[in-house]
């Protein structure tokens, strides 16, 4: 086998993996912030991307960062929340895909978000809305360390993915009923808080950084087959040591 047939393969395989992978939450009780941070992990091993986040929208209409890549994904993303600016929010504002080949001719359409994200690394991105049946719940966006188009196949399997996904936030009950949709919706949103709050006290008290200590925590999730806010609601609520956590030791209180 040649080394580009063993490479598509492989990519074939990820791909696969990853439906499956966000399938499974559709008929198991999921845990929507560790299924949508597996997305954003699989859009970078999968795609030509360097790092991915997802936002979503609350009842009121307003975005949050509910998952990334990275820290600095994570970080890029709240950078457009707070300045009001950037291809989510056009992604989000529009319900079309946004493109921009270079962001070094993109600070007349961005002026505060470009700066901030050529100064992180990144020459392009594109976002697409998360959205299903006519409901827009949120974006993906997909940001690249050089300039140019993505290629077609990625742009339709990043839909593909977006799609997914908003299938796996609502599920078809959530569809059609819109009190449940909010309240999954909400329960997303709150649950990136005690997440963000868990790895706060965790970093701080280990002396890492907040990617270091999110890893520390999802590995105890899966660890312990308990769910990612679970673990991060007995990091807040003093559950857990937080020292054996770090060394892999970790037990409840």
């Amino acid at each position: 086998m040649s080394k580009r047939s063993h490479s598509d393969s492989s990519r074939e395989a990820q791909i696969v993996g990853t439906f499956l992978e966000l399938a499974d939450t559709l008929v198991a009780d999921f845990d929507i912030i560790d299924s949508l941070t597996a997305l954003a992990d699989r859009c970078v091993e999968i795609l030509d991307t360097a790092a991915t986040g997802i936002l979503l929208a609350d009842s009121n209409g307003q975005l949050h960062v509910v998952a990334a890549s990275s820290e600095q994904a994570r970080l890029l993303e709240l950078f457009q929340l707070q300045n009001d600016e950037g291809p989510c929010m056009e992604a989000f504002a529009t319900g079309q895909p946004v493109v921009e080949t270079d962001l070094h001719k993109a600070i007349d359409r961005w002026p505060r978000f470009t700066p901030y994200a050529v100064g992180a690394g990144y020459d392009s991105v594109y976002a697409t809305p998360l959205r299903l049946r006519g409901n827009i719940i949120g974006a993906l966006n997909l940001f690249r360390a050089h300039s140019g188009p993505l290629a077609e196949g990625d742009i339709a399997l990043a839909q593909a993915f977006a799609d997914l996904a908003s299938i796996t936030i609502l599920q078809a009950q959530a569809a059609t009923d819109a009190q449940r949709r909010d309240e999954q919706l909400q329960f997303a949103l709150d649950s990136r808080i005690v997440i963000e709050q868990a790895k706060g006290m965790l970093a701080e008290n280990a002396q890492i950084d907040m990617a270091t200590a999110f890893e520390h925590i999802r590995s105890q999730s899966r660890n312990t087959n308990t769910k990612l806010t679970d673990v991060a609601t007995q990091i807040v609520d003093g559950q857990i040591d937080l020292d054996a956590l770090v060394t892999g030791a970790s037990h409840k209180r």
